[in-house]
């Protein structure tokens, strides 16, 4: 049997964390990845929030972006990108728990998000969490790669954790 992973402690993202941010970035992603500009701007938006998971030293275990906008009750997880040494250890569903309080703290009633259709185990991972598909998205990355759109509808959280 595996150890239970520790609690993972997930923080809002300063810009102290800008240079960690981008290198989590280049290093999980190949393609369509944020840029230093785009992250400050985030780190700065009434609109978008950044959440972090700290890792070894300067490095982050993970990180999350997600978006708002104003009068909707939608919420959009843009980005969720994990350290390799640290995928396996709970990182990611900290950071999607964390999300999903940061989207019902704002009265979002839904929670949506797009993965790489050849990404299993983030599929897996949004699974596991309640996602569903609800669309198919032909040639939606930057390389090509087909996608799918994922929802949650956020249900009461008492409800969850009774």
């Amino acid at each position: 049997m595996q150890p239970t992973p520790p609690p993972r402690i997930v923080r809002h993202a300063t810009s102290a964390d800008l240079d960690a941010l981008v290198a989590l970035e280049q290093h999980t992603f190949d393609s369509d990845q944020l840029s230093r500009a785009q992250y400050r701007r985030h780190l700065a938006s009434d609109s978008a929030l950044v959440l972090v998971v700290d890792g070894a030293g300067p490095f982050l275990a993970g990180a999350a972006v997600v978006f708002f906008r104003k009068g909707s009750v939608v919420a959009r997880l843009y980005s969720l990108a994990t350290a390799a040494e640290a995928r396996g250890k709970g990182v990611a569903s900290a950071l999607m728990a964390a999300t999903t309080k940061a989207a019902r703290d704002r009265g979002c009633r839904v929670l949506r998000l797009e993965v790489r259709a050849d990404n299993v185990a983030a599929i897996d991972l949004y699974e596991r969490q309640g996602y569903r598909r609800i669309d198919q998205l032909p040639g939606y990355y930057e390389d090509g790669a087909d996608g799918w759109r994922y929802e949650r509808v956020l249900g009461n959280l008492a409800a969850e954790t009774s």
